[in-house]
């Protein structure tokens, strides 16, 4: 097996200065990203890809989706989708502390607007549209497991708000509370 060309460290930094130079917005930083990664060479911008599939499998929870289910005031399959590409371009601290607890999500987050917030669609195509216009091809297959079918956990009912209220009580208070 190859070494990687990028590691964790380089990649966590690639994405916390797409975000600062976007100011935090996820569309920018998508195109920041992908502007940055195509100074990069082709394994490295797969490298950075394995680094962001692996993150956004593990984010695949449902704890993770009830809290984007609060956040954004529901969540379909392509929200909680775009919302784990979001989280990761949040950075480390923010990714992390998420996985981790996602109701500390309510501290993590100075701020959050769903009209903008909580869709990072784009960032999660960033490494690919780099290295098509680095090679001119498509990126190959990562190598890394398939999602699996079920996001981890146990399953929460995400109807029932007395439930995410409990469950998720800083972010129901901090984002739902009336």
């Amino acid at each position: 097996m190859l070494e990687p060309v990028m590691d964790e460290t380089e990649f966590w930094e690639l994405v916390d200065a797409s975000r600062e130079a976007a100011e935090g917005d996820p569309e920018e930083q998508a195109d920041v990203l992908v502007e940055r990664l195509r100074q990069l060479d082709p394994e490295a911008v797969l490298d950075f890809a394995r680094h962001f599939e692996a993150r956004y499998n593990r984010a695949y929870r449902w704890d993770l989706w009830g809290a984007a289910w609060v956040l954004l005031d529901g969540a379909s399959d392509d929200a909680f989708d775009f919302f784990r590409c979001w989280l990761i371009g949040q950075g480390r601290e923010v990714f992390e502390g998420a996985l981790h607890d996602p109701d500390s999500l309510a501290d993590l987050l100075d701020d959050f607007d769903e009209e903008v917030d909580g869709d990072g669609e784009e960032i999660g195509y960033a490494a690919d549209e780099a290295y098509e216009e680095l090679t001119g091809g498509v990126a190959p297959d990562l190598g890394l497991p398939p999602q699996p079918a079920e996001p981890a956990g146990t399953p929460l009912d995400f109807e029932d708000e007395r439930a995410l209220a409990e469950r998720f009580p800083k972010l129901w208070e901090r984002f739902r509370g009336e």
